[in-house]
């Protein structure tokens, strides 16, 4: 029973898709009939509305983090389980007929629940090639990659030293389901990258 209410928890909660609730409540627009279609902050931003965009990067960070510190806090062995869960019903909601957003912001939030050292490296590597590359895409594909490479490394670092070393939380594998949906996520726009056809940042 607490499986099945953890998973029913995550993915409702990871499936508001708080940039089309705030568009249409405040500008009266569809964000899937603008720039990318995407429901998440980066395609906000192209409304024109900073304000926007920045609330609905923290709104869709807070719910992939909500729902895993939760599930930290009481139910620990579910957290991978649960992480998936939150990630998988942003881009995959029951309301948008499973057609959701890219994910990236919803993982940064169950990755901030998860290890705040990776979180931060995250963070730290998408502004660093955001600013280098200006693409939002680039950037994320890069810094999922970028966690998951430093925590293989990380945790085979302290076997090495400490061969009776268990992680209490391995998350690589986890990190590795996040890293391939984030691919796939962006499937679209790789094609416009290979085309020269990507949008960059503008803020």
């Amino acid at each position: 029973m607490e499986i099945i209410l953890i998973l029913l928890l995550s993915y409702m909660c990871g499936s508001i898709p708080f940039g089309l609730i705030l568009t249409k409540l405040f500008k009266g627009q569809d964000i899937r009939k603008i720039g990318s279609g995407n429901i998440g902050a980066t395609n906000v931003l192209r409304t024109g509305n900073k304000s926007l965009a920045i609330i609905t990067l923290i709104l869709d960070v807070f719910k992939g983090y909500l729902p895993v510190i939760i599930t930290y806090n009481y139910f620990h062995e579910f957290i991978q389980l649960s992480a998936l869960m939150t990630f998988l019903g942003h881009i995959f909601p029951v309301w948008l007929k499973f057609n959701g957003g890219k994910g990236v912001a919803t993982y940064l939030g169950a990755l901030i629940a998860l290890s705040l050292q990776l979180s931060i490296l995250f963070i730290f590597t998408w502004i660093t090639i955001s600013l280098i590359f200006k693409y939002s895409s680039i950037s994320s594909m890069f810094s999922s990659f970028a966690v998951l490479i430093v925590s293989i490394i990380r945790d085979n670092t302290i076997k090495a030293i400490d061969p009776n070393f268990e992680s209490i939380n391995d998350i690589n594998t986890l990190l590795f389901i996040f890293f391939i949906l984030i691919i796939f996520t962006h499937k679209k726009n790789i094609f416009n990258l290979k085309n020269k056809k990507e949008k960059k940042i503008r803020i």
